[in-house]
């Protein structure tokens, strides 16, 4: 099978410079919803027509699957779709996908692809309360014969409700043919893609036509408002299906998953969650209102406190983080580990049961277990051009307001006192501490404001 994907539009009523099947949906752009669909559909060729923006479509696909073929000037979907004609495999059929219609889901493409079979038109359409602006599917006897555009419709044609969508998979070789003899003698001046309806008719190749599992399915976007519509419509199947899965959600119309959420067993997430890329929660794991958690692996038990930033890092089972922490590229946190509010912790690992549970900064260290990292601590690891470690043995207490200046490691059992700036190792079991001599001035005054 052939998958030819029209991208070329421009998208005024987006008001930006981003190419329209650019712009984002649910963490990705609307032209990679419809490339992962159709790659579900395992193609032997896809092609993706595309126009304005230059080259930022194309280059935004780094893959070999893919092939490119621009449409300039746009002059319609038929014309788009002949742009692709080199690129086909004529003994397969060719199936037409919308890089603007994001949400059509492989199932009922699967269905638009049985009802069509090898040699025959497929056109996946829809009844819709309100067509207004769509083709409408014109039968005779039951059975399609043509499709009126909205601007060429007569009355009779636009009280008709069955719209079509624009997806439909047809005969390669056929499609070929009826491209090859379109005309653009209409409102618009553009060829149409839709005029090979007429075309097979007249060819006596049936066409049939298949439904899709929901109308929100074949809606495209066309401004930022249809963006965010589509938006909140994928949210909510998303949520749907977590409900499903047995997660418990506070409000199913407050969390967003901008990539794939995988989540064990009585899973609880509270309102304004937001998961981006791939993130992994296992079993009895808690998520309070307003985390945003991206590429991250969360293990059983654990609970995260609010407003929590917790991104490309790993937590291990019933840990403790929040409210207010946040994890870093490259923090791992064994199991019961605690991370209080204002603590930031960037490549370093937490042995189990280390605690830093106050306005502590972590960065490039490795801790063992069961230490103490006190308020106000922080790791000072870089000199202005190079990182370096600092390494914190089992069992070490962390005074507060200590500051660890990189190289340096602490040993085992070791005890620092509050206020210390260590710039050398640390022996196991001892106390190191490093403090100015503490003076009272006897007779000083505070200084007065002087009256004018």
């Amino acid at each position: 099978m052939n998958v030819v994907i029209l991208a070329a539009g421009m998208g005024k009523r987006m008001q930006s410079a981003l190419p329209k099947v650019l712009h984002p949906l649910a963490g990705k752009s609307l032209l990679a919803h419809v490339v992962d669909t159709a790659r579900t559909l395992s193609p032997s060729r896809l092609c993706i027509i595309y126009g304005h923006g230059g080259d930022a479509v194309p280059a935004a696909f780094d893959a070999t699957d893919i092939v490119f073929a621009k449409q300039e000037p746009q002059l319609g979907t038929g014309h788009a779709v002949m742009q692709a004609l080199p690129f086909l495999d004529d003994t397969t059929p060719t199936l037409v996908l919308y890089g603007d219609v994001p949400l059509t889901t492989s199932d009922s493409l699967r269905r638009l692809l049985a009802c069509a079979g090898t040699d025959t038109l497929g056109i996946l359409t829809v009844d819709m309360a309100d067509p207004t602006g769509y083709g409408r599917m014109v039968r005779e006897n039951g059975q399609i014969v043509r499709i009126a555009e909205q601007k060429d419709a007569s009355a009779d044609e636009l009280a008709l409700t069955e719209i079509n969508t624009g997806i439909l998979v047809a005969p390669t070789l056929h499609l070929k043919r009826w491209l090859a003899s379109l005309s653009n003698n209409n409102a618009q001046g553009e060829y149409y893609l839709t005029d090979i309806v007429a075309c097979a008719v007249a060819d006596g190749v049936a066409v049939h036509s298949a439904q899709p599992g929901a109308v929100w399915e074949t809606l495209g976007v066309n401004s930022k408002v249809q963006l965010a519509e589509l938006e909140r419509v994928h949210q909510r199947n998303v949520a749907h299906s977590l409900l499903e899965q047995g997660v418990t959600l506070a409000d199913p119309a407050r969390i967003d998953v901008r990539g794939t959420l995988i989540c064990g067993r009585d899973v609880s997430i509270d309102v304004g969650c937001v998961f981006e890329g791939t993130v992994v929660v296992a079993d009895n794991v808690r998520i309070d209102a307003h985390c945003v958690i991206k590429n991250a692996r969360i293990a059983a038990g654990a609970h995260i406190k609010p407003f929590c930033h917790i991104e490309d890092a790993v937590v291990g089972a019933a840990a403790m983080i929040g409210p207010y922490a946040r994890l870093r590229p490259g923090a791992e946190l064994a199991d019961g580990v605690h991370v209080g509010n204002f603590v930031e912790i960037k490549n370093s690992q937490l042995g189990a049961g280390s605690k830093a549970n106050h306005l502590a900064y972590i960065g490039d260290a490795t801790i063992g277990a069961r230490v103490n990292v006190g308020a106000g601590t922080i790791t000072c690891n870089y000199d202005g051009v190079n990182k370096f470690r600092t390494i914190i043995e089992d069992d070490v207490f962390i005074g507060s307001d200590t500051q660890l200046v990189a190289p340096v490691r602490v040993g085992a059992g070791a005890t620092i006192g509050a206020g210390t700036t260590l710039t050398k190792d640390a022996p196991a079991g001892k106390l190191t501490l490093s403090r100015s001599k503490q003076l009272t001035i006897d007779g000083w005054q505070r200084p007065i404001k002087q009256k004018k």
